[in-house]
């Protein structure tokens, strides 16, 4: 199935990140970082299918190697919170073979990457069987964030434009220092060229796609931007995919299954709502030709017609009680006529859109405090093996466990990180007010949900009178016929 992911994230030291460990892990590699005097190694690393540095003409034929490259971004950056690198994420297609995807990334790559001056470090992944994986091809990408210069050194990433007055003097702070603002020396980081980025690689795969005669396409737009009331699907990551594989059910796995299967209902209603209108229109046009009739008058008619040609008093008197029942429930909704009809569908679309924009927001906030749950608990989960860590002296028995531990430590760093805002002054996390808040919007949201039922049993309900009503419409066309044709013949 085609699909469209691109996605970008900074790599950077704020966030106990190295671009020597973000480039090892993606390429599959062991490499030495000169900074940090240890290695990361990720030669076990699974799903690697290949990888590749592609330089702009000014930059060092040297960085062509990927432990100098890195180790050289580390060296320019001396910031203790540097901006290290952009990290992409890019999903290539199922649809096509692994030759083709490779040489579409490469391609994308220099055309949008290389020609802006940009190094491109990309590496190719696609999870096998083996390792438990889903079809998900895709392929990183690690820019370093400062530009090369022509002379082939680290060019800035920003340069100061002074602020200056009416006179073209520059402005003064109160302690007779000029302002200015830091402005970016490179247009890498706009949301303008993330944008142009999302819409050549669509477009770039939706050409292989016409190429191959195939009649899928991906769109780089949100469903919000293409006018699609759907739910997005949220981004399960390699790891969820492979529990996923082995049967093991996921909370983000399991709320994929309810977006689609809630999506599937959003699509279907809407279809029915469309084909409701669209008959109401022709409804109204062909009783506006003459005194419209009461949907009462054309059930009674179809029913009529029904009992004339009954062959028994038990299919007699169930006509009777569906004409009976139906016009029911169309008393009871206070549905009269064609205009009465074409009112409720709208509040029923009207409906269904506040519905979905409250479910959309308690949705994202729902996810949000599920995810600070579950970094909780993997912080609390592992704080004992980084406390027993920086309980160790001895440098050699620290990097003895360090190194047997790598995982949990990973997986300890970055909770700490996602967790560090939300900390109170005396260290604690308010776990007990986040599971009160996501069970209360977990109960609003079943209850949002509910509501849609009872729109459904109501759109099939007029649905059912649709079809009734065109039957008649067709019999009192047939009989106006043949009365113009018995006429004619006199």
């Amino acid at each position: 199935m085609a699909l469209f992911h691109l996605s970008v994230t900074q790599v950077k030291r704020s966030a106990g990140q190295s671009a020597i460990a973000s480039a090892a892990y993606r390429a599959g590699e062991r490499l030495y970082s000169e900074r940090y005097g240890e290695y990361s190694d990720y030669t076990r690393k699974g799903g690697v299918i290949c990888s590749d540095i592609l330089l702009p003409p000014q930059a060092p034929p040297e960085y062509q190697d990927r432990q100098t490259l890195w180790n050289a971004v580390e060296e320019v950056e001396r910031h203790k919170d540097a901006q290290l690198a952009y990290s992409f994420d890019i999903a290539l297609q199922n649809e096509f073979s692994l030759e083709e995807n490779i040489s579409l990334a490469r391609q994308f790559l220099l055309e949008q990457f290389v020609s802006r001056g940009m190094v491109a470090d990309f590496a190719v992944h696609q999870p096998d069987k083996e390792d438990g994986g889903i079809p998900n091809p895709h392929f990183h990408v690690l820019c370093p964030i400062r530009p090369i210069l022509e002379s082939g050194r680290w060019g800035s990433k920003q340069r100061r434009v002074y602020r200056l007055d009416e006179d073209g003097n520059r402005i003064l702070d109160s302690k007779g220092k000029p302002l200015f603002d830091a402005v970016p020396t490179t247009d890498w980081g706009s949301p303008e060229t993330l944008e142009h980025w999302r819409e050549a690689w669509a477009e770039m795969c939706n050409a292989k796609f016409a190429e191959k005669g195939l009649p899928c396409r991906i769109d780089h737009r949100s469903y919000l931007r293409q006018g699609l009331d759907l739910l997005p699907t949220v981004h399960e990551g390699p790891a969820v995919r492979q529990m996923e594989a082995r049967g093991i059910a996921t909370d983000k796995g399991s709320l994929n299954r309810w977006i689609r299967a809630t999506n599937a209902l959003l699509k279907d209603l809407r279809r029915k709502v469309k084909t409701l209108m669209g008959w109401i229109g022709e409804v109204r046009e062909e009783l506006s030709k003459s005194q419209a009739p009461t949907l009462a008058d054309l059930l009674g008619a179809y029913y009529g017609a029904r009992n004339a040609g009954a062959w028994s008093n038990k299919g007699k008197v169930g006509n009777l009680q569906k004409f009976a029942d139906t016009v029911s429930y169309l008393t009871e909704q206070k549905l009269f006529t064609v205009d009465d009809l074409e009112a409720r569908v709208t509040s029923h679309n009207e409906r269904m859109t506040a519905l979905k924009e409250d479910m959309d927001s308690k949705q994202a906030r729902m996810k949000e405090l599920q995810d600070l749950l579950e970094q909780a608990g993997r912080y609390r989960e592992l704080k004992p093996i980084h406390d027993q860590m920086n309980a160790i002296h001895r440098q050699g028995q620290r990097e003895k466990f360090k190194a047997a531990h790598e995982g949990e430590l990973r997986q300890f760093y970055m909770a700490r990180r996602k967790l560090k805002d939300h900390f109170t002054p005396e260290g604690r996390l308010p776990l007990t007010k986040w599971r009160k808040e996501r069970d209360e919007l977990q109960q609003a949201y079943q209850q949002d949900y509910a509501k849609y039922k009872p729109i459904r049993e109501d759109l099939m309900k007029l649905y059912q009178v649709k079809s009734t009503v065109d039957t008649a419409r067709r019999q009192q066309e047939q009989t106006q016929t043949k009365r113009r044709d018995r006429d004619m013949d006199r």
